[in-house]
């Protein structure tokens, strides 16, 4: 069995001091694949650096306080991947992957644009760009899932308020097709949703921290794990843990039919 869980931590150090560290030791993880650190390399504790029974490698980004990503693996990478050669979103730490045997796992933080029109069109820069480089790993012939936060909701199920999002950033037409056409043409399979094809609120991965939108489930479907078809056709089971809160994110953990 191969367990890998994704979470955005919205901060290493906020998520630590609200009780990760032990919870994800006790997860029995092959890999744990997290996503904005907001945190530089002198940041980071030994045990957040070096975490029990697992090897971790970090993409951080050059602004403080910013984005980054990470994974732990149960076994060391025979190789490991930082960035997708856009220098503008490499130096925002959004890409991490490790090759382990056959399998290769990837970290993805993938930008927002709520905050302004400027962020939104970086996103859009950011999709151009990484569609060619999701259609070649498809092709790779490799066991690979992508993991993360995405920040799209692909479906009017994905999200609480669809009616009342179909103009937000997370939601747009444009990004929705994006989404699409990575699954139906790229070849990626949402491993979450082929699972639980019917789930709506239980889906929910992220909440604003306005109003009372975790007390009332108001959420969104933004963290997922993508697998190339073979891998996908392995998965046996699929939850989002929601007993303790560890960031504005609930983890992802899939559990794989895989030696």
């Amino acid at each position: 069995m191969l367990r890998i869980i994704t979470l955005n931590l919205n901060g290493i150090r906020s998520a630590w001091r609200k009780g990760f560290a032990p919870w994800q030791a006790c997860q029995n993880a092959d890999v744990v694949c997290l996503q904005e650190i907001k945190a530089q390399a002198a940041d980071l504790a030994p045990d957040m650096l070096s975490p029990a029974g697992m090897h971790a490698h970090y993409h951080l980004a050059e602004k403080k306080g910013y984005s980054g990503v990470g994974i732990w693996s149960r076994h060391p990478p025979d190789a490991v991947q930082q960035g997708i050669g856009i220098p503008e979103f490499d130096a925002e730490g959004r890409y991490l992957r490790v090759d382990i045997g056959r399998l290769s796992v990837i970290s993805l933080y993938l930008p927002s644009g709520s905050s302004s029109p400027e962020r939104q069109a970086a996103k859009f820069r950011f999709m151009d760009g990484f569609y060619p480089i999701l259609s070649q790993l498809a092709r790779e012939k490799r066991d690979i899932v992508v993991c993360g936060d995405w920040n799209i909701a692909h479906q009017e199920i994905d999200l609480k308020n669809w009616k009342n999002n179909q103009k937000n950033s997370g939601f747009l037409p444009e990004e929705r097709a994006w989404f699409g056409k990575t699954l139906n043409e790229a070849g990626w399979v949402d491993v979450y949703r082929r699972l639980h094809p019917d789930a709506t609120d239980a889906c929910y991965t992220w909440w604003s921290n306005r109003g009372q939108a975790w007390a009332k489930n108001i959420g969104w479907r933004l963290d997922y794990q993508l697998a190339t078809p073979e891998l996908a056709n392995r998965a046996r089971s699929a939850e989002i843990y929601k007993a303790e809160r560890f960031s504005d994110h609930a983890p992802l953990r899939i559990d794989y039919d895989y030696a």
